[in-house]
């Protein structure tokens, strides 16, 4: 047992974990970030459920984080994502070392194993600083958790391996794999597409495995047990907690959530173009640049000779991942991106092919030059600078598009939307974008719990109407075949007169309005009757949170960068409508702010100040 844990927490495993683990807390997003991570975040905080698939196993994993004495839930969430990410890159290491526990460097032994280590440290760098999983690790995503198991998952396929060749057979490696491949179903189940590439592992190692029924029956069981992960999602469905998506208590709505039926697709063509575009959302280049893709191949005719089963479990992963991402989903031009997270365990096993591919070419570098009598400090530079390069110059390539610590945007677009509102308001929102980072702030942070929040994609769903208790009996009166676009029209008709009803940006510009413009308040809209309209553009305003919206020391996302311009626009049209009204003062002051969120609209900025004279020192400051 001793030999075992100096083995495996040797000085190169503890940096292997550590390394990565420094890199990620120091670009790690202090609190919620756009897309899912609201969402994710109120699930965790509520141990509810996510949307589908459920990710029961991530909402487990981030739960211990968040009963940490320090931080905000958000970064304990964050910092969950971080940790995971950092084992998966340990198991980078681990998996190299044991790929490699049979190549000999050189005639020296103790020079040997510094290559070894150094290749496996490479590889686990690499992999660390590759922008998929860094982008990944730096706030809250169940993937790089799913390429950790999937990593260990192997490595106890090539202990089984190592085993068997040495006439020893110890099936606990099978049924140890079964089960974290039942587990990790709970993470994501794109699992399941390395399953057939497990299976030929073991064959190519020793076809005779095919007769050992009671083996495989016991692995299936396994397999099974693992799964029963999935058992959390209507167990805190019955529980009827809060965050509850899907609401999967019984069998129908549990393989509704399950299986992903909420997100159905029109079928559509596919030519030859969509399908390279489907094929290239699993890209080497971009992940480990051209140098990186070239020891990559040479590292496939390395694993060739050394472990011939795990070249095969490669073909055969990458060719479930195509078959079923690309062939069977077909995803359309613009939802393409969403598939690409999908690849994160793939690029693990390209980084240990990488680290290989290094190794074989020092050790060929190696045995062509001249042979020193002792290998001293010189030559461990000079290869520990061969085997770091490439994560050296990825990390400073990556650095400033990873690095999200300054990264307030989502909580403050949250805070600028619910804070101005008035009190008991009901408010519509569309897109997950728009919803999820609200969700966060009234559901966790218990702010501004006085309103309703109603996402308009999701009002003809029961259980989501459950979450909004005060919308029982308008919900009541609403047929059960109504679209959720007449939804929305239906419950504004029917309480506009009853309490302040207003929009977000993106539900504004998702209808058609020519029978009656809404009214602007900052960066929402009016729906309800004139004699509930209250506002002030300027003194609304006021209560922004805008200090924080210019990006600095990150780079914004799809999803920031639109939440930056709906500040802009929403600052010019409350801007023009001041200046129509003859406040040219405040309308300069909010010109502005416009201007520094977004400096490219200067020259816009510059025509409405002519249009209206306003001065652009009004206010006391110039926008430049």
């Amino acid at each position: 047992m001793r030999q075992m844990v100096s083995r495996y927490l040797d000085v190169g495993s503890l940096l292997a974990f550590i390394l990565p683990l420094g890199i990620y807390l120091g670009c790690l997003a202090p609190t919620i970030t756009f897309y899912d991570s609201g969402e994710f975040v109120t699930a965790v905080h509520f141990l509810g459920s996510a949307h589908s698939p459920g990710y029961p196993l991530f909402l487990l994993f981030a739960k211990l984080f968040a009963w940490l004495p320090v931080g905000t839930i958000a970064f304990k969430v964050n910092f969950a994502t971080a940790v995971s990410a950092a084992l998966a890159c340990l198991m980078v290491y681990h998996l190299i070392r044991a790929l490699l526990d049979v190549v000999i460097f050189c005639e020296d032994p103790v020079f040997s194993e510094f290559a070894k280590s150094l290749a496996a440290m490479s590889g686990a760098l690499i992999f660390a600083v590759s922008p998929r999983l860094w982008l990944q690790s730096n706030h809250d995503k169940p993937y790089p958790l799913l390429a950790f198991i999937s990593g260990l998952i192997l490595f106890f396929l090539l202990r089984w391996g190592k085993n068997h060749l040495q006439g020893d057979e110890q099936p606990a490696w099978w049924y140890a794999a079964a089960f974290l491949a039942g587990l990790a179903t709970g993470a994501h189940q794109t699992i399941v597409l390395l399953l057939p590439g497990c299976l030929l592992f073991v064959l190519v190692t020793s076809w005779q495995s095919i007769r050992r029924v009671r083996e495989w029956i016991l692995t299936v069981c396994m397999l099974l047990l693992g799964g029963a992960v999935q058992l959390y999602l209507p167990l805190r469905a019955a529980a009827e907690t809060r965050q509850n998506w899907g609401d999967p208590d019984v069998i129908s709505r549990f393989l509704w959530h399950l299986l992903r039926r909420g997100y159905p697709e029109d079928p559509h063509s596919r030519d030859v173009s969509l399908l390279f575009k489907q094929l290239a959302a699993f890209n080497l280049p971009h992940e480990f640049g051209w140098v990186g893709l070239l020891f990559v191949l040479i590292g496939l005719w390395a694993c060739w000779q050394i472990q011939r089963a795990f070249l095969v479990y490669l073909a055969m992963s990458l060719f479930c991942f195509w078959l079923i991402i690309a062939g069977y989903f077909n995803p359309q031009f613009e939802s393409i991106f969403l598939t690409e997270e999908f690849y994160t365990p793939l690029y693990l096993l390209a980084a240990v092919v990488l680290a290989i591919g290094l190794f074989t070419a020092a050790a060929r570098g190696a045995a062509a030059a001249q042979k020193p009598d002792h290998y001293g400090v010189l030559h461990h530079v000079v290869l520990a600078f061969f085997f770091l390069l490439i994560p050296l110059v990825q990390l400073s390539l990556n650095l400033s598009a990873q690095d999200q610590h300054k990264n307030y945007l989502a909580q403050d677009y949250a805070l600028n939307t619910l804070r101005p509102l008035p009190e008991d308001a009901l408010l519509f929102t569309w897109g997950d974008s728009g919803a999820f980072p609200l969700w966060y702030l009234q559901g966790v942070e218990r702010f501004r719990e006085d309103l309703d929040l109603a996402h308009i994609p999701h009002l003809v769903f029961p259980w989501y109407q459950r979450e909004l208790p005060r919308l029982a009996q308008p919900f009541k009166e609403e047929p059960g075949t109504v679209t959720a676009e007449l939804f929305f029209i239906h419950l504004v008709e029917k309480l506009r007169q009853q309490r302040p009803v207003l929009m977000d940006f993106s539900t504004r510009y998702s209808f058609d309005w020519n029978n009656q413009q809404p009214v602007q308040q900052g960066m929402l809209y009016w729906l309800s009757d004139s004699g509930l309209v209250h506002y002030d553009d300027a003194a609304i305003w006021k209560m922004y949170v805008l200090h924080r919206l210019t990006p600095k020391g990150w780079l914004p996302d799809i999803d920031s960068r639109k939440a930056l311009i709906i500040h802009a626009y929403c600052l010019l049209q409350s801007a023009e409508e001041l200046a129509r009204r003859g406040h040219v003062k405040e309308a300069s002051r909010l010109l502005l702010l416009a201007g520094k969120i977004m400096p490219e609209w200067q020259e816009n900025l510059r025509l409405m100040r002519r249009r209206y004279a306003i001065p652009a020192a009004a206010g006391g400051a110039d926008e430049r």
